[in-house]
């Protein structure tokens, strides 16, 4: 009796990666037809290469601590094109710098509340059950505090520093991408492909990671480059309320604060730092609105 062949286990993976680049060309390609995304990445990228070279354009210890009393209050110029604030120190220098810190807190707590918000929803969504319904309690009584109230909290309590500062935020961001994580991850837990590899043995690690967040990862990217743009908000709003980044260093919600004081008579020292916040987070949420849509499989 001729001895059979066992049969070779079944995997979809190639077929996984061809459909994936195949939905991701086509997301692609209907990014680049929305315009106003397409703005909002070139503001971005531009405020990116921005905080990059801020040294190269201005030095740092010169221009943008030092002050110089003998140029204070000085209306905009082609010297000093945003003009002087109340120590003399160009705005123009410390708007370019505060760039700088603005995205890296934006960007840093963004990524770190993505990843460990992320992996509880994963958890919560995958398990379901018992682990569900823990998790969700505890990202429940997270979101009944408003993410700005709970951040200030935060800072009030550790001190005023940029590293209390992100982690503020990223507690406070952590909820939002738990609870998207994880109904993206009942939508998928399920299909076809999850079935095939439990079937071949993979473990709930290897699903998780290979299988389930791939697949999940379209909400989480939108709600990351909208959750930068809160990130930013709330940074300004802290720095204004005297809770965030701490003087001398450059930060636009600092700027503000310290220019309420001259906004009758020299408001070009309030009129550029608020130009920042707002043209940044319109950025960020022109891109996110175009991420939505180029990334929703329900449109063609």
């Amino acid at each position: 009796m001729a001895k059979k062949n066992p049969a070779q286990p079944v995997t979809l993976q190639p077929d996984l990666r061809k459909k994936n680049r195949s939905q991701m060309s086509l997301a692609m390609r209907r990014l680049m037809k929305n315009k106003t995304a397409i703005l909002g990445l070139i503001i971005i990228i531009s405020l990116i290469l921005l905080a990059l070279f801020a040294d190269v354009l201005f030095d740092y210890d010169e221009v943008v601590i030092k002050q110089n009393i003998a140029e204070m209050r000085q209306p905009p110029s082609l010297a000093h094109p945003f003009g002087t604030d109340e120590l003399g120190r160009d705005i123009l220098a410390r708007v370019v710098h505060g760039t700088r810190v603005s995205l890296s807190i934006g960007f840093t707590s963004t990524l770190l509340a993505s990843l460990i918000g992320g992996t509880i929803g994963a958890v919560s969504g995958y398990f379901g059950k018992r682990v569900d319904m823990i998790i969700s309690r505890i990202m429940d009584m997270l979101l009944a505090i408003p993410g700005t109230l709970l951040a200030i909290a935060i800072v009030a309590v550790l001190g005023t520093s940029v590293t209390n500062l992100i982690m503020a935020m990223v507690i406070s961001s952590i909820p939002k991408f738990a609870r998207i994580t994880r109904g993206a991850v009942l939508t998928v837990k399920d299909v076809e492909y999850i079935e095939a590899a439990r079937a071949i043995g993979a473990t709930d690690r290897t699903i998780i990671l290979s299988h389930v967040i791939p697949n999940c990862m379209a909400p989480i990217l939108v709600e990351m480059t909208l959750n930068i743009s809160f990130a930013i908000l709330t940074i300004s709003g802290l720095s204004f309320l005297g809770l965030g980044v701490e003087q001398p260093r450059p930060e636009w919600g600092a700027m503000l604060s310290s220019s309420r004081t001259y906004i009758r008579d020299y408001s070009y020292m309030a009129l550029f730092p608020g130009l920042a916040i707002m043209v940044t987070i319109l950025a960020f949420n022109l891109l996110g609105d175009g991420l939505r849509d180029a990334l929703d499989p329900r449109l063609k």
